[in-house]
């Protein structure tokens, strides 16, 4: 089929043409800028029909044109009445009905699915690193300090000193009130451990000490619940 006029694909996978290249194709005496507005007031609507856009000129201004539907395009050859609207208006038919048929949209169908596919290669390659550290943290034997913690969630972009994030987890029942202990709930989600430390004081007897680190799962349970609380989720 011989090319009477450009056919372009629109990003949704819809056939368009341009609106000046109609004008042109239809020999239309009427100048474009008065006859497409007219075309218009047969019920086409502007972002639905057609999209209106300012043409790349070679000097001077840049002219007005429009990206138009097959179907409206039918319609417009079909109204000028003429042989020449005849003879386009079957050239739009051809063109819908190659667009239309199963090798064309088998084809479209596997652009689309190759499309997405590299876009979830994409993604999943951004996010393996991150899920690679927070694997590695989560299973980890090192633990941290509470302080240690805050700093972490400081450089995930939420701002929060080591008290306040104190205040946090005994307000939200991780730690006991008025303690630096972890509840049971804490404890049997493995968050925290609790070192005990003996410290052997000359003169005296020797003092046992506890401390309240925060595991590697604790340390991505507890980035997360922020990382959450930022995106508008609240935190409990």
């Amino acid at each position: 089929m011989n090319e009477l006029l450009k056919i372009n694909t629109t990003d949704s996978e819809r056939i368009t043409v341009s609106a000046r290249d109609l004008h042109e194709a239809l020999e239309v005496k009427t100048q474009f800028k008065d006859w497409f507005p007219r075309m218009c007031e047969y019920g086409f609507e502007d972002g639905k029909d057609f999209c209106s856009f300012l043409s790349e000129s070679t000097g001077g201004r840049p002219s007005q044109d429009a990206q138009i539907t097959v179907d409206m395009a039918k319609e417009i050859a079909m109204l000028q009445r003429t042989e020449k609207g005849k003879e386009v208006r079957k050239y739009f038919i051809q063109v819908e009905k190659e667009w239309n048929s199963p090798e064309r949209v088998m084809a479209r169908a596997l652009t689309i699915a190759n499309k997405t596919i590299e876009t979830l290669k994409i993604e999943n390659s951004e996010m393996k690193p991150k899920a690679l550290f927070a694997d590695a943290v989560a299973q980890s034997d090192t633990s941290i300090l509470v302080y240690d913690l805050a700093k972490l969630i400081c450089q995930n972009g939420i701002k929060i000193g080591g008290n306040r994030l104190w205040t946090w987890l005994r307000d939200n029942g991780y730690i006991f009130k008025h303690s630096c202990e972890p509840t049971q709930k804490s404890m049997e989600m493995k968050l925290f451990e609790v070192i005990e430390r003996t410290v052997q004081r000359s003169g005296h007897d020797p003092k046992v000490t506890r401390t309240t680190r925060v595991t590697g799962k604790g340390q991505v349970y507890f980035i997360n619940k922020f990382l959450e609380s930022q995106k508008g989720e609240q935190i409990c």
